[in-house]
């Protein structure tokens, strides 16, 4: 059976900084070649590139991720009826959560001792909605208002609340997936899949030493020492980005047209190009005011085809080595992925002529542009969308 899949394979070279830290503070390694390489975990760069689509994608085509859901649809509750008190509405928005994703909904345990206004309802663990979904429940609620325990008890009401639940689903839920422990039968799998980028070659965390100065000490009274002390860990790295994204499941989570103005084609098109365009230009935060390490990809290869995801990561198994003199690896990295992705494909024929464009900064990525259309972001998101439209039509 024919697919359409769609790849991202990413060089970036990354300053001293530590971008993604374990529990300790120190920045997230792993085992790779036999060597210890610097790492940046998928969840970590999910994150950024969610964070990254509320710059690019309009509120309505996103979700939210929170235990504090019942706080959100209630405010939904009360702008559709202002009649509603704040109270009545959280027990609406609980109610109608419950029923709607199996999640218990209730006053938390480390508040309600409290004293003052009893809090906001909770979920016991993240829930992730759509706007949509969200918009939808608030009208349900409105409409059981009178007796919501008695108005779910009809099945077609609850069933109701399920479909409102899973349907209409965000591009962040459709691309990331969504788990919910109480209600499995809404769970959405995940259509992209990101790999933890690892660096080409061997690092070594190193550790920043720094004091703070206290302004208003004075020479005269007081004695010179710092205000505080302290270390920061970091590494600097190449590292290798992979990120794969499954279209044709993309296109099931988020249905063919959620308007009769836009094309069938329109919600997987703006989901995609918008998931190229975060997954390249976004950066995990993690210590950013320490070490300021804004850097972008060097090199962005972007190929769809038609079979399987492959991850390259496989052409650094050994690992990088600086040049003699020069110093860097971003050019040997350039030649090693040049030569393993052809290889790769001609041993395992899959040398189809796959749509491929390449994006890349300078002369140490030179050795890269064999792979690929070379073309600047704007036009390789568009490519890429372009794409993407014309295989759905054609399905």
């Amino acid at each position: 059976m024919t697919r359409t899949i769609l790849e991202l394979h990413a060089l970036q070279t990354v300053p001293p900084s530590c971008l993604n830290r374990d529990d300790t503070g120190t920045p997230k390694t792993a085992m790779y070649g036999g060597v210890l390489r610097a790492r940046v975990s998928s969840q970590a760069w999910k994150r950024a590139t969610r964070r990254a689509f509320h710059d690019l994608l309009d509120p309505t085509d996103l979700g939210v991720r929170t235990r504090k859901v019942a706080e959100l649809l209630a405010e939904r509750i009360k702008r559709l009826d202002g009649t509603i008190e704040q109270a009545q509405a959280w027990a609406l928005a609980a109610e109608t959560i419950q029923n709607a994703t199996g999640s218990k909904i209730d006053i938390p345990k480390r508040s309600a001792a409290k004293d003052g206004p009893e809090p906001a309802p909770e979920s016991k663990y993240l829930l992730f909605l759509s706007a949509h979904q969200l918009d939808g429940l608030a009208e349900l609620a409105v409409e059981g208002r009178d007796d919501i325990k008695t108005y779910f008890k009809d099945k077609t009401n609850k069933d109701r609340a399920k479909q409102i639940a899973n349907s209409r689903h965000s591009v962040d839920i459709a691309l990331f997936g969504r788990m919910v422990a109480d209600g499995a039968d809404i769970n959405v799998d995940a259509a992209a899949q990101v790999a933890h980028a690892i660096s080409v070659h061997r690092v070594e965390n190193e550790s920043d030493y720094y004091t703070a100065v206290d302004d208003y000490k004075t020479r005269e009274t007081d004695d010179l020492g710092a205000g505080m002390i302290g270390t920061v860990e970091f590494n600097s790295a190449t590292l290798y980005r992979y990120a794969a994204v499954d279209v044709d499941l993309l296109r099931r989570n988020l249905g063919k047209g959620q308007r009769e103005d836009q094309p069938a084609t329109e919600p997987v098109r703006r989901a995609v190009e918008a998931f190229v365009q975060c997954f390249i230009t976004s950066l995990p935060t993690g210590k950013m005011n320490t070490f300021a390490n804004h850097t972008l990809p060097d090199a962005v290869l972007v190929k769809i085809r038609s079979t399987r995801p492959i991850n390259f990561v496989g052409a650094f198994e050994e690992p990088c080595r600086a040049e003699p003199e020069i110093g860097g690896y971003i050019r040997q990295a350039a030649e090693r992925l040049a030569a393993y992705i052809p290889q790769v494909e001609q041993a395992y024929g899959l040398t189809d002529q796959a749509p491929c464009w390449l994006l890349r900064v300078g002369e140490n990525t030179r050795a890269l542009s064999a792979l690929g259309r070379e073309m600047p972001l704007a036009a390789l998101v568009a490519a890429a969308g372009e794409e993407i439209t014309r295989r759905q039509d054609g399905a």
